[in-house]
């Protein structure tokens, strides 16, 4: 099993961002898909999931102005993407991408994203 994830970045506040994040190793449209990230000295947290339905569900905190981000993905592609706008120099993380389904449980690598002036 693999999740590779790519577009981190350093970006200026108020730019945008889309990253990536494709699996291997298993059936990835069976899979609940999500980004979560963790800035330095903090708790990982939720920013957006995607189901195998394609419901969609933010972080309300990491969302907020709500509609900054969002999440999508393409089940051909074995690839799901976080398109980040607006984005604030509080939005600096190491951003992962999970794959979920019942007791499987897979996380990425982390790419980096820095909102900097």
């Amino acid at each position: 099993v693999q999740l590779v994830a790519s577009g981190g970045g350093v970006v200026q506040p108020g730019g945008s961002l889309r990253l990536s994040c494709t699996a291997s190793g298993f059936t990835f449209s069976d899979y609940t898909m999500s980004w979560y990230r963790q800035a330095p000295g903090l708790e990982r947290e939720l920013v957006a999931s995607i189901t195998s339905a394609g419901r969609t569900s933010v972080g309300r905190t990491t969302n907020y102005p709500t509609g900054r981000f969002t999440i999508s993905r393409d089940n051909a592609k074995n690839t799901v993407y976080l398109q980040m706008n607006s984005l604030k120099p509080e939005d600096t993380a190491v951003y992962y991408c999970r794959a979920s389904k019942l007791r499987d449980n897979y996380w990425g690598q982390g790419t980096q994203v820095t909102v900097s002036s």
